[in-house]
């Protein structure tokens, strides 16, 4: 908690890994979707993977990586996605409408 008060970035996954037990950390791929490029010997082909990571206590980060491959890219987005884990600030502040 003490990374996110001080909003020190994270530059490696594993420091992530070290934080929270593997067993927590849940993974879900949000969206997978191919994507080209035009070059002067015909179209190149890539897959766009977007992933959520997150405890379901609190944090959660997104992510996304291309890649020439699908497993590539989903695994590349979940690198991504821990490297980019924010705290989610939970509670009610009061409204105008009332109680929830």
């Amino acid at each position: 908690e003490d990374i996110y008060l001080h909003s020190l970035p994270i530059k490696e996954y594993q420091i992530i890994d070290a934080f929270f037990d593997p067993t927590t950390l849940k993974d879900e791929v949000m969206k997978s979707h191919p994507v080209q490029k035009m070059t002067s010997a015909g179209q190149t082909n890539r897959f766009v993977c977007y992933v959520l990571v997150g405890d379901q206590n609190g944090h959660i980060g997104l992510g996304s990586k291309c890649s020439k491959e699908v497993a590539t890219a989903i695994r590349g987005g979940i690198i991504s996605a821990k490297m980019n884990m924010v705290p989610v600030r939970r509670g009610y502040w009061g409204n105008r409408i009332g109680q929830p």
